[in-house]
């Protein structure tokens, strides 16, 4: 069971969830969202600009690093529509290991975008390509990107992109006749392990959770998320 925790941005909170038995964790590239991830600029010229997050645990006062984030969980760019330019410095900056789709981005874009990246700037780059769900003719989106990406991700169609907190009807997924693995989210909170324990798919890797984890945009409390990563683990 892959388990991915998205939208996170607070430092400590990174640290933190960190230490939990995660396997992803997704940081938000998407200016309208909440829990956007902004840059700063380094105001040198050609090094790249930085995260809030790596200026805070680049180094600690004695000048050796405060925060190393571990090599087992991977990090995931959730991206929406943007210039491929920009997808890949966020790659450079952050060494993400996944970058997730969740626009109208073509196959044509994102074999574009890996062949850009892989291998010269991330070996072994992986795509997610987020699909909205409210029925089961928006899984038949899935077509076009079988080949094309490694994971789809299944969340909720709404007025947002994501992070909506409500839930979409699992049983369209049995439509879902694909080769390429999923994760299921949209509105998975504490009270789902057992609906979980009982949803069955061939092809279902994980669960991607986000905003019912949260005590307020970006913001998890890790006391539940522990909890409930226990009891799904169990």
């Amino acid at each position: 069971m892959i388990i991915k925790v998205c939208g996170m941005r607070e430092a400590e909170n990174i640290r933190e969830a960190s230490q939990l038995d995660i396997n992803l964790m997704g940081f938000i590239f998407y200016p309208k969202s909440k829990r956007y991830v902004s840059m700063l600029s380094s105001r040198a010229g050609i090094i790249p600009d930085y995260s809030p997050e790596r200026l805070v645990y680049a180094v600690d006062q004695g000048g050796k690093p405060n925060f190393i984030f571990p090599k087992h969980i991977k990090k995931v760019g959730v991206f929406v529509d943007d210039m491929p330019q920009n997808i890949i410095t966020k790659i450079y900056n952050y060494d993400l290991d996944y970058v997730q789709l969740h626009g109208n981005e073509s196959p044509v874009m994102i074999d574009n975008l890996r062949r850009s990246v892989d291998p010269d700037i991330h070996p072994g780059l992986k795509i997610i390509k987020a699909i909205s769900v409210s029925n089961v003719a928006d899984i038949m989106k899935c077509k076009a990107y079988e080949g094309h990406v490694d994971l789809f991700l299944f969340d909720t169609k709404c007025i947002t992109v994501g992070g909506s907190g409500h839930q979409f009807d699992w049983s369209v997924l049995q439509a879902y006749q694909g080769d390429t693995p999923f994760l299921l989210s949209g509105g998975i909170g504490p009270d789902d392990v057992q609906q979980l324990k009982s949803f069955h798919h061939p092809k279902w890797a994980g669960i991607d959770v986000n905003s019912c984890f949260e005590t307020e945009p970006a913001l998890k409390n890790i006391k539940q998320l522990q909890e409930f990563i226990e009891k799904i683990r169990n």
